[in-house]
């Protein structure tokens, strides 16, 4: 089975499925599926690119919405995880996964789900430390904070995923696992972004949470995006026993959707030729849903998932066989997802704008549905609850969370990662990226330029698009200077990103302006970053 993986895809639908046309035109070659690792940006309308985490000048209405009000479908089955620019607001409404339009299926804040007897899972969004412990309690209308806390990814979910037992082929996450670039040309990478070096060398660059998951899950391939950088890795996994058979992860990085980038991957991957063509649930991931339905959580404080620590009276949700079989029964053995797309808001009109339309807390019949289906608790009606009940944003009463807690988990241990060097700290100027502590600018009030006639016109190059060979292998640490030539062929030269750092000069923030102890030291990334995005475009 041919499987095409696309990094950031910022809205330019129909530039990745052009490009995929032409592959198949030029070289016969149709995949059968496509992933994207985050930065989807399903936006429908005026008030979902007010809940994208993006300063108001990338706020473009992009292509989406044709696909979303069935203009265009997608001509390849097409699976998403969530990014950090995304409409937010939309995404919310499937935090179990659904159909965001006729043949896109969003994975939810974690999620697994078959294809072709193919095994595919993901976690949405980026890791931050101070947010790691909260529940899901965000809910539109955002505000500065929750704007941004609504991708961040959450313990409950990486503890669901490691309750899986069985094995997964195909992983994706949004931001890299930390460390993971010791696996790979580590050279050739800093030679492409240089600004990456401090973070790579204190071993502080991508999640933790996600290498966390790397390490436990194993899948043979993991994709990820987010750096704007294409990059290749081979782990090796250590056995736990002399019994168990070694492990390799083939880890692929995608650069971002853009004309003369290398974006697009292609991959074969093996498959069950009985199977049939729809994507269906995972009974597995089903059945692990049902047993942490009692850990959900949509309160804004801080506690850690079960563990096997003396605390806990039961730390272990894995499924058990039994549990599986009763998920087959309950579905009668056909885990055929149902293809039960719904409206749930207006779409966008071009000859009828509507600049100050507030975003409202939606339930999306679909995750109705599923809840009730599997017996899950709904997360927006749960919020939605707490707020009729006059709680501020999902926090309950301090009796009641504590009574909760007390029963599944804890909110006085420390945190797993109780610092937050992830992400992006140095400058990347070639990723669009807000200061998490304040921004450029109102980003709740700020106006919105939905014309999709702003996006520079392109049509689809062959150079987008990397047949992977028969081996994704490579060797470790910096002996594969030979091995990632693509990497270099593919990236932003050192010269134009020097260039974008030094063309700006970079804003100060906080104190006053004469160098006392009370000014803050220079925001990072954003102005560098505005500039190379601006480069990026008239290239």
């Amino acid at each position: 089975m041919k499987v095409a993986v696309a990094g950031c895809c910022h809205g330019a639908l129909d530039k990745m499925y052009e490009t995929l046309e032409l592959l198949q035109r030029r070289h016969n070659v149709r995949p059968d599926l496509l992933l994207c690792c985050g930065d989807f940006q399903a936006v429908r309308n005026e008030a979902d690119l007010r809940c994208m985490a993006v300063p108001a000048k990338y706020r473009h209405m992009q292509t989406f919405y044709r696909y979303y009000s069935g203009e265009k479908k997608a001509p390849v089955l097409t699976v998403f995880i969530g990014g950090n620019h995304e409409a937010s607001n939309h995404l919310q409404e499937l935090p179990y996964g659904g159909w965001v339009a006729p043949n896109i299926y969003y994975l939810g804040y974690a999620g697994v789900v078959r294809f072709r007897g193919v095994r595919i899972g993901g976690i949405s969004g980026i890791f931050k430390s101070h947010d790691y412990r909260k529940g899901h309690f965000e809910c539109p209308p955002y505000n500065q904070q929750t704007i941004r806390s609504a991708y961040h990814v959450r313990n409950i979910e990486v503890f669901k995923l490691k309750q899986l037992k069985r094995p997964i082929d195909i992983f994706m996450s949004h931001d890299w696992p930390r460390s993971i670039y010791h696996y790979g040309n580590k050279k050739q990478l800093l030679k492409m972004k240089s600004f990456f070096r401090q973070e790579v060398e204190s071993n502080t660059l991508g999640s933790p949470a996600a290498s966390e998951l790397l390490q436990h899950l194993k899948p043979t391939y993991w994709f990820s995006a987010h750096l704007h950088v294409k990059f290749a890795a081979f782990m090796q996994h250590q056995t736990n026993s002399k019994e168990e058979l070694p492990k390799a992860t083939k880890f692929l990085a995608l650069d971002k959707c853009l004309p003369h980038r290398d974006f697009l991957q292609i991959i074969d991957v093996e498959h069950d030729p009985s199977a049939g063509d729809s994507l269906e649930y995972d009974a597995e991931w089903i059945a692990v849903l049902k047993a942490t339905n009692s850990l959900v959580n949509v309160t804004q404080s801080s506690w850690n998932m079960p563990e096997n620590n003396g605390l806990h009276a039961k730390w272990d949700y894995s499924a058990t066989e039994e549990a599986i079989k009763e998920v087959l029964e309950e579905l009668n053995h056909n885990l055929k997802i149902p293809c039960n797309f719904t409206l749930t808001a207006a779409c966008y009109d071009p000859s009828k704008p509507q600049k100050h339309v507030e975003p409202v807390h939606t339930i999306n019949p679909q995750t109705t549905e599923f809840c009730a289906q599997f017996g899950l608790i709904d997360i927006n009606g749960r919020i939605q609850q707490a707020k009729e009940e006059g709680s501020v944003r999902g926090e309950y009463e301090e009796e009641e969370e504590e009574e909760e807690m007390d029963s599944t988990g804890s909110a006085e241990e420390p945190s797993e990662y109780n610092t937050d060097t992830s992400g992006l700290s140095s400058i990347n100027p070639d990723e669009i990226m807000l200061d998490e502590e304040g921004g450029d600018e109102d980003l709740s009030t700020c106006s919105v330029d939905p014309s999709p006639d702003h996006p520079p016109e392109f049509s689809a190059s062959f150079s987008d698009i990397r047949i992977m060979p028969d081996s994704m292998a490579v060797s470790s640490d910096d002996a594969m200077d030979s091995t990632n030539e693509e990497l270099e062929k593919s990236g932003v030269s050192k010269q134009v990103e020097e260039k974008s750092l030094n063309e700006r000069p970079l804003k100060r923030i906080g104190g006053n302006e004469n160098g006392n102890s009370g000014i803050k030291k220079i925001k990072r990334r954003n102005q560098a970053i505005y500039a190379a995005e601006d480069e990026d475009k008239t290239e």
